[in-house]
């Protein structure tokens, strides 16, 4: 008794779905369809940056001193980014002081920082100018790339040393 009860409502069910699966809808309007209506953006954004890989982007001051990194970007209801919230100091994000900076006193640069240390050289390449001559030219090894095709600059600049950042009153989220 229970095996027919069972069959006869899949069989049901299997009836029902099948008229859902017959109908089709009717068109009733002469409209174009919404989609064709819809503005669009461009798919390409050349000069765009993503701000997904704004965060963690390094900071350095004008003497190209590393001075802490972008932890968020605030923005207000239009959609325009207002602040820049800087991490300073810490290790692997602990203990590291919070500071609002107004995103329009950050300078964004595309090209690698200069370098200006006095520890180890960067990397030179020799190359000879002539055989008769023997003489050599030993040139710095290009370690910039072109950013033009990247989605985020290389690093920005902000003009206060890492002393002033975390003397700045801590920034903290507001829940």
């Amino acid at each position: 008794m229970m095996m027919k009860s069972i069959a006869a409502g899949l069989a049901g069910t299997a009836l029902l779905a099948t008229v859902a699966f017959a109908q089709s809808p009717t068109a009733t309007t002469d409209k174009a369809p919404t989609a064709a209506t819809a503005t669009t953006t461009t798919t390409t954004a050349s000069g765009q940056w993503r701000t997904s890989k704004m965060d963690g982007l390094k900071i350095y001051n004008d003497a190209n001193e590393n001075i802490g990194t972008i932890n968020d970007l605030l923005m207000d209801k239009n959609g325009d980014i207002k602040i820049a919230v800087i991490g300073v100091g810490g290790f692997l994000g602990m203990g590291e002081h919070l500071v609002a900076v107004p995103y329009e006193k950050l300078k964004f640069v595309n090209e690698a920082v200069a370098y200006t240390g006095t520890g180890a050289k960067p990397a030179t390449t020799t190359t000879t100018t002539g055989a008769a001559t023997g003489t050599a030219d030993t040139k710095p090894a290009a370690t910039t790339t072109s950013s033009t095709s990247k989605w985020y600059p290389d690093h920005a600049v902000f003009n206060a040393s890492k002393d002033e950042l975390k003397n700045m009153p801590e920034f903290k989220y507001s829940e």
